[in-house]
């Protein structure tokens, strides 16, 4: 049963259709129109210019050099442990002290030589006074002999004037006499060979001993590595410190630290050679080529930008382990036009590599390029407000963005979102 007045109806269509239809066209109105012109003072926004779009590849690499002086642990010297040793980076001068090793256990051998060597002179010493008491004695035995020669000799020489028998005795004398002297001169020439051998065998030890007391003194002053000429120091990895598992880089070497025979302590490089590595992976591969210009940043000099120039390209790829999942890369060399003392081989660096320039362009910053479901837009400042505009972009490159159409130099568009999200559908 319907209790409403006929009058009542009437009234409900008179009045609350146009109402309902006012509210649906307000809201219509202010759905559809430009954002309020207040909304303009709130929102950062840049003007739209003309001007170069420079497209980069960006690298990730480190400074080097192309040649450098090594300083190595000395060969014959053992397991040796690092006493002291410059900080890395440290300025030197030819001839400065690098790199001190413990010398405990070579001191301790020298000393052994020293003492060896001292112990073979005094055998050398108490030899020749053997000999010379062996031969003064000689010289004695031969004097008697060469005398009783004489007397018997003497003897044999009378015998015109006594008996037979004894001109017998006297002849036999002499024969002795003459029999005994070359004995003596034999046994003397035997003694001096037997002397003269067993001098020469100590001598022979001295040497060794010699020898090796010098190769010991060697070693020990090659505990001591000094600079071979002015630079910087760079204290290079120390493999062996590295522990299975270990993540990072290798650790270089410190105070403390066993090195190994000819192990590679530090290097001093040639800063004139000085240049930037990069690997370029192969989907950059095809867009940078050798004379295009390039610009860098040392992170461990962040107040300067570097210029210089692709040199080089490795023809080969290589794969990357440094990478994961493992990437092949081509290695590249930006060389540096200008130098500076504050850098050093192997810090980090991010280089820019530019691989194509287009003057005359619109190119606006990156922030100001929104996504509304898959069509780019900007919001261009107009009297009413901002207003939506549909961009055709040419690419992005270093956060600018170049802009094929849909802006015109002068314009100004808003690097923040406008529309509030109560407006977004």
């Amino acid at each position: 049963m319907n209790n409403k007045k006929p009058g009542t109806a009437r009234w409900s269509r008179r009045v609350g259709l146009p109402l309902l239809l006012l509210i649906l066209a307000g809201a219509g109105i202010y759905l559809g129109s430009p954002l309020k012109k207040s909304n303009e003072e709130t929102i950062p926004n840049a003007e739209v210019k003309l001007g170069d779009f420079v497209d980069y590849v960006e690298l990730r690499g480190e400074i080097a050099v192309q040649s450098a002086k090594v300083i190595t642990a000395p060969y014959n010297a053992g397991d040796l442990q690092i006493l002291k040793l410059v900080p890395d980076g440290t300025r030197v001068q030819r001839g400065d002290v690098v790199v001190v090793f413990d010398s405990t256990s070579l001191q301790r051998s020298a000393d052994e030589y020293r003492a060896t060597l001292r112990r073979v002179e005094a055998e050398i010493f108490r030899a020749n006074a053997q000999r010379d008491l062996s031969e003064e004695q000689s010289r004695t035995d031969l004097m008697l002999a060469e005398f009783a020669l004489e007397r018997a000799q003497l003897d044999a020489s009378t015998r015109d004037v006594i008996p037979a028998i004894e001109n017998e005795k006297n002849v036999l004398a002499l024969a002795r006499a003459e029999q005994k002297l070359r004995e003596l001169k034999t046994k003397i020439a035997s003694a001096r060979v037997g002397a003269d051998a067993d001098l020469a065998g100590i001598f022979r030890k001295r040497d060794k001993a010699k020898e090796d007391l010098d190769q010991a003194e060697r070693n020990l002053a090659a505990l001591i590595l000094t600079s071979p000429g002015d630079g910087i120091i760079t204290l290079l990895s120390n493999y062996r410190s590295r522990t299975s598992g270990m993540s990072g880089p290798t650790p270089v070497f410190k105070e403390g630290d066993r090195a190994w025979a000819g192990a590679a302590i530090a290097e001093l490089p040639d800063m004139t050679t000085i240049h930037a590595r990069a690997p370029v992976f192969e989907a950059d591969r095809g867009r940078v080529e050798i004379g295009q210009p390039a610009t860098l940043r040392v992170e461990a000099v962040p107040d300067k930008e570097y210029k210089g120039s692709v040199s080089e390209i490795s023809p080969l790829a290589e794969l990357d382990r440094s990478t994961y999942p493992t990437r092949k890369s081509f290695d590249l060399k930006v060389q540096l036009e200008q130098t500076d003392s504050r850098l050093k081989a192997r810090m980090t660096a991010a280089l820019r590599v530019e691989v194509e320039r287009l003057p005359n362009s619109i190119v606006i910053p990156e922030e100001a390029v929104f996504d509304k479901g898959g069509r780019m837009m900007a919001y261009v400042l107009t009297d009413r407000g901002y207003q939506e505009r549909l961009l055709n972009l040419g690419g992005r490159s270093s956060g600018k963005v170049k802009v094929e159409n849909g802006l015109q130099e002068g314009e100004r568009i808003a690097l923040k979102d406008p529309v509030p999200p109560e407006y977004e559908e």
